[in-house]
């Protein structure tokens, strides 16, 4: 392969990567909004992560979820305000709050998850086991060279 060649499908694929992602985020939203979830695409994912792991700290939570501070310090704002998630204070340090889903955010997370499965169906569909393996594989690894840069 010539390095003119090489050069082309290393810019391809950064490309398809950012066009794929930016595809699925776009008709994941509008999921939401068909379904009237109202909801956002990052304010699902700081709900979908409170499902896995209740009650972390801000800090933890931008971490996950690749967030800066300010950016979850709204979207934490936007979901207690729609009582889906609430601030508790963390008995061991009384200068940070745990988030927490609410029953109401539950109830959401419960509705919503059936069609993020739809949903992935669709994105996938084509795919085997073994090609989704390899593609978080090769994604993992795109992930893990860029955390040494």
């Amino acid at each position: 392969m010539t390095v003119d060649v090489l050069q082309q499908t290393e810019y391809m694929t950064g490309f398809i990567i950012e066009r794929s992602s930016k595809k699925m985020k776009q008709s994941f939203q509008q999921v939401l909004k068909d379904h009237d979830f109202n909801i956002t695409v990052d304010q699902w994912v700081v709900l979908q992560e409170l499902n896995q792991s209740n009650g972390q700290g801000q800090i933890e939570l931008a971490s996950k979820t690749f967030k800066d501070a300010p950016t979850i310090t709204r979207i934490i704002d936007i979901l207690c305000k729609k009582a889906y998630v609430e601030r508790v204070p963390n008995p061991t340090d009384r200068r940070r709050f745990k988030i927490c889903l609410t029953k109401h955010g539950e109830q959401l997370v419960s509705q919503v998850m059936p069609h993020v499965h739809a949903f992935r169906q669709k994105a996938y569909a084509g795919l085997n086991h073994k090609q989704l393996e390899q593609l978080k594989t090769a994604l993992n690894h795109i992930f893990e060279n860029l955390n040494t840069i």
